[in-house]
Protein backbone atom coordinates (compact mmCIF):
# COMPACT_ATOMS: atom_id res chain seq x y z
CA UNK A 1 0.00 0.00 0.00
CA UNK A 2 3.00 2.02 0.72
CA UNK A 3 3.77 1.98 -2.69
CA UNK A 4 0.53 3.56 -3.82
CA UNK A 5 0.29 7.47 -4.83
CA UNK A 6 -3.02 8.70 -5.46
CA UNK A 7 -2.36 11.69 -7.83
CA UNK A 8 -1.62 9.35 -10.42
CA UNK A 9 -4.88 7.76 -10.24
CA UNK A 10 -6.63 11.16 -11.30
CA UNK A 11 -6.48 14.13 -13.89
CA UNK A 12 -6.64 16.68 -11.46
CA UNK A 13 -6.06 17.62 -7.76
CA UNK A 14 -7.34 19.13 -4.91
CA UNK A 15 -9.19 22.18 -5.52
CA UNK A 16 -7.99 22.66 -8.40
CA UNK A 17 -10.46 20.23 -10.00
CA UNK A 18 -13.64 23.12 -9.40
CA UNK A 19 -15.25 24.10 -12.74
CA UNK A 20 -13.76 27.57 -13.58
CA UNK A 21 -15.90 30.61 -12.38
CA UNK A 22 -16.77 31.42 -16.04
CA UNK A 23 -18.38 27.70 -16.59
CA UNK A 24 -20.14 27.48 -13.71
CA UNK A 25 -21.81 30.81 -14.17
CA UNK A 26 -23.31 28.87 -17.63
CA UNK A 27 -24.36 26.01 -15.39
CA UNK A 28 -26.08 27.63 -13.03
CA UNK A 29 -27.62 29.74 -14.85
CA UNK A 30 -31.62 28.98 -15.15
CA UNK A 31 -34.83 30.59 -16.43
CA UNK A 32 -37.20 28.59 -13.39
CA UNK A 33 -38.07 30.84 -10.51
CA UNK A 34 -37.64 29.22 -7.58
CA UNK A 35 -40.94 30.49 -4.88
CA UNK A 36 -39.13 32.38 -2.16
CA UNK A 37 -38.40 31.13 0.98
CA UNK A 38 -38.41 33.47 4.29
CA UNK A 39 -36.10 31.09 6.20
CA UNK A 40 -33.45 30.56 3.76
CA UNK A 41 -30.93 33.41 4.16
CA UNK A 42 -28.15 32.28 1.74
CA UNK A 43 -28.90 30.32 -1.53
CA UNK A 44 -28.45 30.80 -5.19
CA UNK A 45 -29.08 34.00 -4.90
CA UNK A 46 -25.31 34.50 -3.56
CA UNK A 47 -22.27 33.15 -4.76
CA UNK A 48 -21.43 32.21 -0.98
CA UNK A 49 -19.62 29.38 0.96
CA UNK A 50 -22.61 27.43 2.00
CA UNK A 51 -26.59 27.74 2.70
CA UNK A 52 -28.14 29.36 5.75
CA UNK A 53 -31.24 28.14 6.98
CA UNK A 54 -33.08 30.12 9.60
CA UNK A 55 -34.51 27.77 12.89
CA UNK A 56 -36.25 30.00 14.86
CA UNK A 57 -34.44 31.18 18.49
CA UNK A 58 -32.42 33.58 16.57
CA UNK A 59 -30.24 30.47 15.23
CA UNK A 60 -29.40 29.36 11.69
CA UNK A 61 -28.82 26.16 9.97
CA UNK A 62 -25.26 26.07 7.81
CA UNK A 63 -25.06 23.62 4.84
CA UNK A 64 -22.47 23.05 2.58
CA UNK A 65 -20.20 20.07 0.67
CA UNK A 66 -17.21 19.95 -0.90
CA UNK A 67 -15.38 16.66 -2.58
CA UNK A 68 -12.42 16.91 -5.05
CA UNK A 69 -10.04 14.46 -6.36
CA UNK A 70 -6.42 13.47 -4.52
CA UNK A 71 -3.87 16.70 -4.02
CA UNK A 72 -1.54 14.44 -2.31
CA UNK A 73 -0.28 10.62 -2.50
CA UNK A 74 -0.73 9.60 0.78
CA UNK A 75 -4.12 8.27 1.55
CA UNK A 76 -4.62 9.67 5.15
CA UNK A 77 -3.06 12.99 4.30
CA UNK A 78 -5.65 13.43 1.80
CA UNK A 79 -8.91 12.44 3.94
CA UNK A 80 -7.55 14.84 6.51
CA UNK A 81 -7.23 17.82 3.86
CA UNK A 82 -10.33 17.46 2.00
CA UNK A 83 -12.18 17.37 5.55
CA UNK A 84 -10.50 20.42 6.62
CA UNK A 85 -11.78 21.73 3.29
CA UNK A 86 -15.29 21.21 3.09
CA UNK A 87 -15.32 21.98 6.84
CA UNK A 88 -14.17 25.17 6.34
CA UNK A 89 -17.20 26.73 4.69
CA UNK A 90 -18.74 26.61 8.15
CA UNK A 91 -16.07 28.66 9.84
CA UNK A 92 -16.64 31.11 6.43
CA UNK A 93 -19.77 31.87 7.46
CA UNK A 94 -19.24 32.44 11.16
CA UNK A 95 -20.26 28.99 12.52
CA UNK A 96 -19.49 26.54 14.28
CA UNK A 97 -19.37 22.54 12.65
CA UNK A 98 -22.07 20.10 14.15
CA UNK A 99 -21.82 17.20 11.56
CA UNK A 100 -20.14 15.68 8.71
CA UNK A 101 -21.24 12.79 6.26
CA UNK A 102 -18.49 11.16 3.90
CA UNK A 103 -18.52 11.45 0.15
CA UNK A 104 -16.30 8.78 -1.76
CA UNK A 105 -15.97 7.47 -5.09
CA UNK A 106 -13.36 4.61 -5.54
CA UNK A 107 -12.17 3.15 -8.25
CA UNK A 108 -12.74 -0.53 -6.86
CA UNK A 109 -10.66 -2.33 -9.13
CA UNK A 110 -7.93 -0.45 -9.69
CA UNK A 111 -6.96 0.55 -5.80
CA UNK A 112 -7.80 -1.90 -2.82
CA UNK A 113 -10.35 -1.05 0.00
CA UNK A 114 -7.69 -0.49 2.36
CA UNK A 115 -6.17 3.10 0.75
CA UNK A 116 -10.11 4.28 1.12
CA UNK A 117 -9.94 2.75 4.73
CA UNK A 118 -7.25 5.03 5.09
CA UNK A 119 -8.87 7.98 3.69
CA UNK A 120 -11.62 7.93 6.01
CA UNK A 121 -9.58 7.26 8.85
CA UNK A 122 -7.80 10.34 7.66
CA UNK A 123 -11.20 12.34 8.00
CA UNK A 124 -12.18 11.09 11.06
CA UNK A 125 -8.84 12.47 12.72
CA UNK A 126 -9.93 15.96 11.09
CA UNK A 127 -13.61 15.22 12.23
CA UNK A 128 -12.38 15.06 15.79
CA UNK A 129 -9.93 17.84 15.69
CA UNK A 130 -13.33 19.85 15.03
CA UNK A 131 -15.02 18.38 17.52
CA UNK A 132 -17.29 16.42 15.28
CA UNK A 133 -18.74 13.05 14.47
CA UNK A 134 -18.27 11.36 10.57
CA UNK A 135 -21.36 10.27 11.25
CA UNK A 136 -22.13 8.16 7.97
CA UNK A 137 -21.66 9.22 4.30
CA UNK A 138 -22.16 7.34 0.73
CA UNK A 139 -19.77 5.76 -1.89
CA UNK A 140 -19.48 5.24 -5.36
CA UNK A 141 -17.76 3.11 -7.77
CA UNK A 142 -16.10 5.54 -9.81
CA UNK A 143 -13.21 5.62 -12.43
CA UNK A 144 -10.98 8.22 -10.60
CA UNK A 145 -10.35 8.90 -6.33
CA UNK A 146 -13.17 11.23 -5.02
CA UNK A 147 -13.54 12.25 -1.72
CA UNK A 148 -15.27 14.94 0.58
CA UNK A 149 -18.01 15.70 3.38
CA UNK A 150 -21.27 17.39 3.30
CA UNK A 151 -21.06 18.78 6.39
CA UNK A 152 -23.94 20.70 8.92
CA UNK A 153 -23.39 23.53 11.62
CA UNK A 154 -25.21 26.10 13.69
CA UNK A 155 -24.76 30.12 13.75
CA UNK A 156 -26.43 33.18 15.62
CA UNK A 157 -27.95 34.89 13.24
CA UNK A 158 -26.27 38.07 14.79
CA UNK A 159 -22.77 36.40 13.51
CA UNK A 160 -23.72 35.12 10.19
CA UNK A 161 -20.94 36.20 7.86
CA UNK A 162 -21.12 36.54 3.71
CA UNK A 163 -19.03 37.00 1.39
CA UNK A 164 -21.25 39.90 -0.37
CA UNK A 165 -20.90 42.43 2.91
CA UNK A 166 -17.89 44.22 2.74
CA UNK A 167 -17.88 47.77 3.20
CA UNK A 168 -15.64 50.51 1.13
CA UNK A 169 -12.71 51.37 3.47
CA UNK A 170 -12.56 47.70 4.76
CA UNK A 171 -9.29 46.33 5.94
CA UNK A 172 -8.18 43.13 4.13
CA UNK A 173 -6.57 40.05 5.87
CA UNK A 174 -5.59 36.40 4.66
CA UNK A 175 -4.89 33.69 7.16
CA UNK A 176 -3.19 31.75 5.35
CA UNK A 177 -0.19 31.60 2.61
CA UNK A 178 -0.45 31.33 -0.93
CA UNK A 179 1.35 28.75 -3.11
CA UNK A 180 -0.27 25.77 -2.40
CA UNK A 181 -1.00 25.01 -5.98
CA UNK A 182 2.30 25.94 -7.40
CA UNK A 183 3.98 23.59 -4.77
CA UNK A 184 1.41 20.70 -5.34
CA UNK A 185 2.13 20.63 -9.00
CA UNK A 186 5.84 20.69 -8.50
CA UNK A 187 5.58 17.33 -6.51
CA UNK A 188 3.63 16.47 -9.35
CA UNK A 189 6.34 17.07 -12.19
CA UNK A 190 8.87 15.71 -9.30
CA UNK A 191 11.02 19.12 -8.78
CA UNK A 192 9.91 19.56 -5.20
CA UNK A 193 12.97 20.40 -3.21
CA UNK A 194 13.24 18.14 -0.12
CA UNK A 195 12.43 20.70 2.63
CA UNK A 196 9.30 21.62 1.23
CA UNK A 197 8.13 18.44 1.25
CA UNK A 198 5.15 18.66 3.74
CA UNK A 199 4.92 22.22 3.90
CA UNK A 200 1.68 22.19 1.49
CA UNK A 201 0.42 19.39 3.31
CA UNK A 202 0.35 20.63 6.87
CA UNK A 203 -1.22 23.98 5.66
CA UNK A 204 -4.09 22.18 3.89
CA UNK A 205 -4.27 20.28 7.27
CA UNK A 206 -4.97 23.06 9.31
CA UNK A 207 -8.84 23.92 10.12
CA UNK A 208 -10.44 27.68 9.86
CA UNK A 209 -11.20 27.57 13.47
CA UNK A 210 -10.58 31.43 13.90
CA UNK A 211 -13.79 31.98 11.50
CA UNK A 212 -15.99 31.12 14.19
CA UNK A 213 -14.34 33.49 16.51
CA UNK A 214 -14.46 35.82 13.67
CA UNK A 215 -18.34 35.60 13.63
CA UNK A 216 -18.77 37.12 17.03
CA UNK A 217 -17.21 40.38 15.88
CA UNK A 218 -19.73 42.92 14.25
CA UNK A 219 -16.91 44.95 12.85
CA UNK A 220 -15.91 42.08 10.59
CA UNK A 221 -18.16 42.69 7.46
CA UNK A 222 -17.30 39.96 5.18
CA UNK A 223 -15.56 36.69 5.08
CA UNK A 224 -14.94 33.80 2.75
CA UNK A 225 -12.34 31.26 2.40
CA UNK A 226 -10.19 31.19 -0.45
CA UNK A 227 -9.61 27.92 -2.67
CA UNK A 228 -9.68 26.99 -6.06
CA UNK A 229 -10.70 30.75 -7.60
CA UNK A 230 -7.53 31.73 -6.08
CA UNK A 231 -7.25 35.16 -3.80
CA UNK A 232 -8.43 37.14 -6.91
CA UNK A 233 -11.24 34.92 -7.87
CA UNK A 234 -13.03 35.15 -4.28
CA UNK A 235 -11.98 38.76 -4.12
CA UNK A 236 -13.62 39.45 -7.39
CA UNK A 237 -16.75 37.74 -5.89
CA UNK A 238 -16.63 39.47 -2.61
CA UNK A 239 -15.89 42.68 -4.19
CA UNK A 240 -18.18 42.70 -7.02
CA UNK A 241 -21.01 41.04 -4.69
CA UNK A 242 -20.52 44.16 -2.17
CA UNK A 243 -20.88 46.70 -5.48
CA UNK A 244 -17.17 47.44 -4.81
CA UNK A 245 -13.66 47.48 -5.43
CA UNK A 246 -10.55 46.15 -3.97
CA UNK A 247 -6.77 46.96 -3.71
CA UNK A 248 -4.62 44.08 -2.88
CA UNK A 249 -0.75 45.32 -1.51
CA UNK A 250 1.06 42.50 -3.65
CA UNK A 251 4.26 42.83 -1.44
CA UNK A 252 1.89 42.77 2.03
CA UNK A 253 0.32 38.96 0.72
CA UNK A 254 1.59 36.12 2.34
CA UNK A 255 3.96 33.69 0.30
CA UNK A 256 4.17 29.96 1.45
CA UNK A 257 7.50 29.93 0.54
CA UNK A 258 10.48 32.00 -0.29
CA UNK A 259 11.00 29.74 -3.40
CA UNK A 260 7.97 30.33 -5.36
CA UNK A 261 9.74 31.62 -7.98
CA UNK A 262 12.35 29.19 -8.60
CA UNK A 263 9.16 26.58 -8.73
CA UNK A 264 7.30 29.29 -11.44
CA UNK A 265 10.52 29.75 -13.52
CA UNK A 266 10.41 25.60 -13.67
CA UNK A 267 6.81 26.35 -15.32
CA UNK A 268 5.05 24.73 -11.91
CA UNK A 269 1.85 26.32 -13.06
CA UNK A 270 -1.29 24.72 -12.32
CA UNK A 271 -3.78 24.53 -14.70
CA UNK A 272 -6.46 25.65 -12.93
CA UNK A 273 -4.52 29.33 -13.04
CA UNK A 274 -5.02 29.49 -16.87
CA UNK A 275 -8.58 28.72 -16.40
CA UNK A 276 -9.01 30.84 -13.59
CA UNK A 277 -7.29 33.64 -15.29
CA UNK A 278 -8.97 33.68 -17.96
CA UNK A 279 -12.71 33.53 -16.20
CA UNK A 280 -11.85 36.88 -14.41
CA UNK A 281 -8.43 38.20 -15.64
CA UNK A 282 -10.26 41.50 -17.61
CA UNK A 283 -11.72 42.75 -14.22
CA UNK A 284 -7.73 42.95 -12.64
CA UNK A 285 -5.47 45.89 -12.98
CA UNK A 286 -1.65 45.81 -11.99
CA UNK A 287 0.35 48.65 -11.55
CA UNK A 288 3.00 49.26 -13.88
CA UNK A 289 5.27 47.98 -11.18
CA UNK A 290 4.34 44.58 -10.69
CA UNK A 291 5.82 42.06 -13.14
CA UNK A 292 2.16 40.89 -14.10
CA UNK A 293 3.00 36.85 -15.19
CA UNK A 294 4.41 36.57 -11.42
CA UNK A 295 1.52 38.26 -10.03
CA UNK A 296 -0.64 35.81 -11.91
CA UNK A 297 0.89 32.41 -10.94
CA UNK A 298 0.62 34.11 -7.15
CA UNK A 299 -2.63 35.50 -6.72
CA UNK A 300 -4.89 33.32 -8.87
CA UNK A 301 -3.12 30.17 -8.13
CA UNK A 302 -5.88 27.49 -7.03
CA UNK A 303 -5.39 27.04 -3.01
CA UNK A 304 -6.92 23.68 -1.47
CA UNK A 305 -8.41 24.28 1.96
CA UNK A 306 -6.78 27.75 2.16
CA UNK A 307 -7.21 30.55 4.73
CA UNK A 308 -10.37 32.89 5.51
CA UNK A 309 -10.30 36.37 3.21
CA UNK A 310 -12.10 38.68 6.09
CA UNK A 311 -12.95 42.18 5.53
CA UNK A 312 -12.69 44.57 8.72
CA UNK A 313 -13.70 47.53 9.64
CA UNK A 314 -10.47 49.79 9.81
CA UNK A 315 -11.47 51.02 13.74
CA UNK A 316 -11.05 47.07 14.40
CA UNK A 317 -7.91 46.22 12.98
CA UNK A 318 -5.98 45.77 16.08
CA UNK A 319 -8.58 43.71 17.57
CA UNK A 320 -8.52 40.85 14.82
CA UNK A 321 -4.73 41.49 14.61
CA UNK A 322 -4.39 40.18 18.05
CA UNK A 323 -7.20 37.81 17.46
CA UNK A 324 -4.77 36.03 14.60
CA UNK A 325 -1.90 36.25 16.48
CA UNK A 326 -3.81 34.21 19.20
CA UNK A 327 -4.19 31.57 16.79
CA UNK A 328 -0.60 31.39 15.46
CA UNK A 329 -2.11 33.23 11.68
CA UNK A 330 -0.88 36.12 9.94
CA UNK A 331 -2.34 39.22 10.83
CA UNK A 332 -0.50 41.76 8.34
CA UNK A 333 -3.06 43.50 6.44
CA UNK A 334 -3.48 42.22 2.43
CA UNK A 335 -5.41 45.28 1.15
CA UNK A 336 -9.05 47.37 1.23
CA UNK A 337 -12.09 47.82 0.03
CA UNK A 338 -12.83 50.71 -2.12
CA UNK A 339 -15.80 52.47 -3.82
CA UNK A 340 -16.90 50.59 -6.97
CA UNK A 341 -13.79 51.82 -9.67
CA UNK A 342 -13.25 50.58 -13.35
CA UNK A 343 -11.22 47.73 -12.66
CA UNK A 344 -13.19 45.07 -9.50
CA UNK A 345 -9.28 44.95 -8.32
CA UNK A 346 -6.03 46.89 -8.49
CA UNK A 347 -2.59 44.76 -7.65
CA UNK A 348 -0.05 47.36 -6.22
CA UNK A 349 3.16 46.80 -4.93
Amino acid sequence: MNDIKLTQYSHGAGCGCKISPKVLDQILSSSLTMPDNKKLIVGNHSKDDAAIYKLGNGKALISTTDFFMPIVDDPYTFGRIASANAISDVYAMGGKPILAIAILGWPINVLPPEVAQRVIEGSRSICMEAGIPLAGGHSIDSPEPIFGLAVNGLVKLVNIKQNNTAMPGDILFLTKKLGVGILTTAEKKGILKKEHHQLASLQMMQLNKVGRAMGKFKDVHAMTDVTGFGLLGHLTEMAEGSGASAIINFDKVPLITEDLQYYMDQKSIPGGTVRNWDSYGQKIRFDKTINQDDAKAILADPQTSGGLLIAVAPHAVNAIKQLLKEYQLYAEPIGRITERREEVVLVEK
